[in-house]
């Protein structure tokens, strides 16, 4: 733990923000999305704050901000377009970077820790049905070269098959490939875990594997582009739109969907949610209850189409 430090009464809230931007890059090994967006939502506070108060905020002054100077700085973001998910980010960034003001430096306020965001209307991820995504697999690797067909495939059986985020997949290197039953995977915030590998994907794999062009070292992208560069996310999900529509799936079916998919299907199969967390990488088991309701909600449709006394 870093050691508590005395905060110069007259010090600038910009000085606190490089700070804090350093400890969540070195202490707390967060995302670099995570980084960029906690940096440019202090660097719009402190400009705000600039404007609000009549000149550079200090310290002193972080520590007198009341409940309505942080509602300022929100519906100041409200009418720049922001909409309640946006705006909820924005304040978790804030309430973080306090929360590191009072433990390094001993600056305490505590009007942002009484904040409350907007509330959001509750969105669960779409799944895919599990035989339409049999079907999308096997329609990707259709009227294309072999090697790119068997790229897709594998990609997508991934993305189904062990529910890798896309970003996962994509970061990949022929280092990586799993010789046995499982596949490290480096997460968000560069959180590695070990997620088993059906002899489905490992099958695709290996045929990909098989056809790829010949690599250099390791560390070469796993997954490459007809140039021989990495992976574009956008061929992925383009490829995705492509077939979904094909296929006659619903328009929220993105590459995501088949990570939701790869859940509910587990869950829905008897498995616990403590080891689909892990599966998945959340850092908190709240992100993965949210597939106990999309279980809920297909028993439920199913129980209204096809119970007598239902209707």
């Amino acid at each position: 733990m870093a050691k508590r430090e005395n905060a110069d009464a007259s010090r600038c809230i910009d000085a606190f923000v490089g700070d804090y931007i350093r400890h969540l890059r070195a202490e707390r090994r967060a995302s670099a999305y995570t980084i960029r967006n906690y940096e440019a939502t202090l660097r719009g506070f402190y400009c705000f704050l600039t404007t609000h108060l009549g000149g550079k905020p200090s310290a002193s002054a972080l520590e007198r901000l009341e409940l309505l100077d942080f509602r300022a700085f929100l519906s100041s973001r409200r009418e720049d377009g922001l909409g309640p998910a946006s705006l909820k980010l924005e304040l978790s960034a804030l309430k973080s970077f306090f929360r590191f003001l009072q433990r390094r430096f001993d600056l305490q306020n505590d009007a942002i820790a009484a904040m409350r965001g907007p509330k959001l209307k509750e969105k669960l991820p779409r799944p895919v049905a599990a035989d339409a995504a049999a079907e999308l697999i096997a329609a990707v690797g259709e009227r294309k070269e072999p090697w790119v067909a068997s790229r897709d495939v594998a990609i997508f059986t991934l993305l189904y098959g062990a529910g890798l985020r896309i970003s996962e997949a994509l970061s990949l290197t022929i280092g990586d490939a799993p010789t046995g039953d499982t596949l490290r995977i480096k997460g968000k915030g560069a959180k590695t875990r070990a997620v088993p590998i059906l002899p489905a994907a490992r099958l695709a794999l290996n045929n990909y594997l098989c056809l790829r062009p010949p690599a250099e070292n390791a560390n070469d992208p796993l997954f490459l582009s007809v140039r021989g560069k990495a992976l574009n996310p956008r061929i992925v999900q383009r490829e995705m739109k492509k077939h979904a529509v094909a296929l006659g799936l619903d328009a929220s079916a993105t590459p995501h969907a088949l990570r939701h998919a790869f859940a509910t299907h587990l869950l829905a199969a008897g498995g616990d949610l403590r080891s689909i967390q892990e599966l998945l990488g959340h850092a908190s088991i709240a992100a993965t209850q949210q597939y106990t309701k999309i279980d809920a909600d297909e028993l439920l449709a199913a129980y209204q189409d096809a119970h007598p006394r239902a209707r």
